[in-house]
């Protein structure tokens, strides 16, 4: 069965909910024991949901995985994995341009948990090599990362950590399944902000993680019952809905970024263009190699690189909207100097080039024509 059939179809059978054609929303907390000690599938919404069972088989389906697991929130996702694979003394080595909020969790909880976080430059695989320590436990990767789109040779950097006993996790949001499979490439584990493209509609907070092996299953699904940051059933029931067009969407994503980062590269106000579609980006090859396309996210730096011009032109634009998140039917831009990377430090930001003058543009399904003309006028003097 091929992606855009299983994300319609796989997780829900409409025989075991009265016919229902779409997943109902089961808008419960308990479930009704017949008698003590009674074995259920479903006995606190906690626990587990039907509604939220379609989805993580949804999401298991589409990345190739064995096990599926939903929570409130992307960070919630990453919170259980890390605490799931990682315990007072043990090491994690990110990827060193990663999401801002990664980056607050492992620095500002766990690191004063006990957890040695490292970070490193890994577009070139042997520089893992001599980061790995004896007390490396997890590999934490984003590929393409947030917000420069840079890529991970994922295969490459999972036999090198694998070797080492290391374990591999992959922040697979702005890729998506439709686009990557990290676990088909070696890693271990999959991290989704569902928030983003796979809801689609930027009207959820939702986070999955995707797994094969049983054991780190349980050991997730351990952290995920007893902390509790779940979704409740609507927010599963509309994550289920904006799956089933996550195919058609992510290709008109793609299309338009294509089309405004060839756009942007001729244009005398932009210093630089970040996007892995680009012949020019220094992870295209490899992108080439891990992904179906390129993804719908840009990231730009002006000329003037400053804070004071990155204002004026993201004021000028009327169809992109100035906002945190990304991955929804409609354009947004993030300044994420102050938003997204707001809490890294500022000499941080200027090792890796988040700097005051970039931007990154979520690329929307709108009519191409009206988005280029939109950027177009938003550079005008």
């Amino acid at each position: 069965m091929k992606f855009a059939t299983r994300a319609i179809h796989i997780g829900y059978q409409s025989a075991d909910h009265n016919r229902a054609v779409m997943p109902p929303l089961y808008q419960t907390s308990a479930f009704a024991y017949d008698h003590i000690g009674e074995s259920m599938p479903y006995v606190y919404a906690r626990s587990g949901n039907p509604t939220r069972s379609a989805l993580e088989d949804c999401l298991a389906s589409l990345e190739e995985a064995r096990h599926g697991l939903a929570f409130a929130s992307g960070m919630a996702a990453i919170d259980a994995v890390l605490r799931a694979c990682l315990k007072p003394g043990d090491e994690v080595i990110a990827v060193a341009d990663l999401y801002g909020g990664a980056y607050r969790l492992m620095t500002r909880l766990l690191a004063p948990a006990g957890i040695k976080v490292s970070f490193a430059d890994l577009r070139d695989p042997a520089q893992l090599e001599a980061a790995i320590t004896p007390a490396t436990r997890l590999l934490w990767l984003e590929s393409p990362t947030n917000p420069l789109l840079g890529m991970a040779d994922i295969p490459a950097l999972s036999r090198i950590a694998h070797s080492h006993g290391v374990k591999v996790a992959v922040d697979n949001t702005f890729a998506t399944p439709y686009l990557q499979r990290p676990l088909t490439l070696g890693a271990d584990i999959v991290v989704h902000s569902a928030t983003k493209y796979l809801a689609g509609h930027s009207d959820v907070l939702l986070g999955l993680v995707a797994v094969s092996d049983d054991k780190l299953y349980h050991d997730i699904r351990f952290v995920q019952n007893s902390a509790g940051a779940v979704p409740g059933p609507q927010d599963c029931f509309l994550t289920l809905r904006g799956i089933k067009t996550l195919a058609l969407r992510m290709e008109r994503h793609c299309d338009n970024a294509e089309r405004v980062a060839e756009w942007l590269c001729g244009q005398e106000r932009i210093a630089e263009v970040f996007y892995p579609g680009l012949p020019g980006h220094p992870g295209h090859a490899l992108a080439r190699t891990q992904m179906k396309r390129f993804g719908g996210i840009i990231s730009i730096r002006l000329k003037d690189d400053s804070r004071e011009a990155a204002s004026r032109f993201a004021k000028r634009l009327r169809l992109f909207v100035l906002a945190e998140s990304l991955g929804g039917v409609e354009s947004l831009i993030n300044h994420s100097y102050t938003m997204s990377h707001g809490s890294m430090p500022a000499e941080n930001k200027a090792a890796l080039g988040i700097l005051e003058g970039g931007l990154r543009l979520s690329i929307g399904i709108e009519d191409i024509d009206d988005l280029l003309a939109d950027l177009a006028q938003a550079l005008q003097d």
